[in-house]
């Protein structure tokens, strides 16, 4: 039989054809591995280029990324539904950002439902003579503006009220109106104005029962009241983006460890391997639990320690690019916010770090990890992983996804949606 010349050209078309489409498959499915892996601009063999695709899947687990940012869903209360009164409610805040958050909303309901103007805090740090003005950290308009038509506000007493003749008044956490009418109105009725103090009888930042128009004062004052002053955002946003630079392997990611030695040292923070459950887990436990849920050993690690301890030298073993506030903040900015022994600066960098890192592994039980977590939940940021004793080689890390989050029962939860 006769071979036709047509049909043998056309097969040899069809098959270089063929040949091609399959070389352009290959070069599309390699220039994406290419593409996708994290902070690289060399070439890549294909030996790497396979590890380092499994390199990046398996992040996807351990980092997550972002849910939706949520809207904020309380609404505002009128101020028209309060008896105005002629007196003031003044306060400080105290001992760190995770605890001015807390003290605002206290003071903005106290203030709130007596009636009374609230006068601008000032801030205290823990040593003797450490007093600052509010807006050495935070935004004062920002402040004023939000708590329009809420609560009158001045930014300070007037002259003929003598500081000394206040009376001092301590309320609870999460104080109540029926508390506040039993125990502190009484005694503003009889002096004319107060002065308070918030205690923290426990940790307790759950969600309540039924909504009331106090949480509507309160998730205002929390989360809708205090932003930093100027120089101190951009000292934070800078170093945030260090870290960011310095996690190109991770697609610009990056942890924040609540981990402070101090802290650690304090009683009742230890416990022991057969505890159930622990208050605090010390560098090497931290490292053993991230290296377990899936972490690489080239992931970034920011640490709220403020200067090196050699406690945390096997977190950087396993962990290199693990640092401290004083190895990435600005050299211009290293004198105010580190060498001037303020304690209360350096909280505040950590609290504001830690609540916009990729991942949040509070090591340490408390306040900080609460109001940090519920900062991160109104952004979106919920990947708050809480460490635990792993006896396994590894394990997932949403097993350790912090109840606040898993079980949404967060205060935070009442006040976005």
């Amino acid at each position: 039989m006769g071979v036709d010349l047509r049909q043998v050209v056309a097969g040899v078309l069809t098959l270089t054809m063929f040949v091609m489409l399959i070389h352009m498959i290959k070069r599309d499915h390699f220039d994406a591995v290419h593409d996708k892996l994290p902070g690289t601009t060399e070439d890549v063999s294909f030996e790497s280029a396979n590890f380092d695709t499994t390199h990046v899947r398996k992040n996807i687990g351990v980092w997550k990324g972002d849910a939706d940012e949520l809207k904020p869903c309380w609404i505002k209360p009128s101020e028209d539904n309060v008896e105005q009164t002629e007196g003031f409610v003044t306060f400080s805040l105290t001992n760190g950002p995770e605890y001015h958050i807390s003290q605002i909303a206290d003071a903005v309901i106290v203030a709130r439902s007596l009636g009374a103007t609230l006068v601008i805090p000032d801030i205290r740090g823990s040593q003797p003579g450490d007093k600052r003005d509010f807006e050495d950290i935070y935004d004062v308009d920002v402040f004023m503006k939000s708590m329009e038509g809420v609560v009158r506000v001045a930014k300070g007493l007037p002259s003929r009220i003598s500081t000394h003749k206040i009376a001092a008044v301590k309320v609870p956490n999460r104080v109540t109106e029926d508390y506040i009418a039993t125990h502190v109105e009484p005694i503003y009725r009889s002096k004319g104005s107060v002065r308070l103090a918030t205690y923290f009888p426990s940790i307790n930042m759950r969600k309540a029962g039924e909504k009331s128009d106090a949480d509507s004062v309160a998730c205002l004052a929390m989360y809708g009241s205090l932003e930093l002053q100027q120089e101190t955002r951009d000292l934070v946003d800078s170093m945030v983006e260090r870290l960011r630079t310095l996690s190109r392997k991770s697609n610009g990611q990056f942890i924040a460890v609540d981990l402070r030695v101090e802290m650690l040292d304090k009683k009742g923070c230890q416990g022991s391997d057969s505890d159930k459950e622990k208050s605090c887990f010390n560098a090497q436990e931290v490292a053993m639990f991230l290296r377990k849920i899936g972490f690489e050993k080239d992931t970034t690690i920011y640490v709220t320690q403020s200067r090196w301890d050699e406690s945390l030298d096997f977190l950087k073993d396993l962990f290199p690019k693990t640092y401290t506030k004083e190895s990435i903040i600005p050299a211009d900015k290293k004198k105010k916010f580190l060498d001037s022994q303020d304690s209360e600066l350096e909280k505040v960098i950590d609290y504001y770090i830690s609540s916009e890192s990729d991942v949040f592994v509070p090591a340490i039980s408390g306040l900080f990890y609460a109001n940090v977590a519920g900062k991160r939940i109104g952004s979106g940021k919920s990947q708050i992983l809480v460490p635990a004793n792993i006896p396994d080689s590894s394990a997932s890390a949403s097993n350790f996804l912090s109840h606040y989050v898993s079980k949404k029962n967060h205060f935070a939860y009442s006040c976005y949606c």
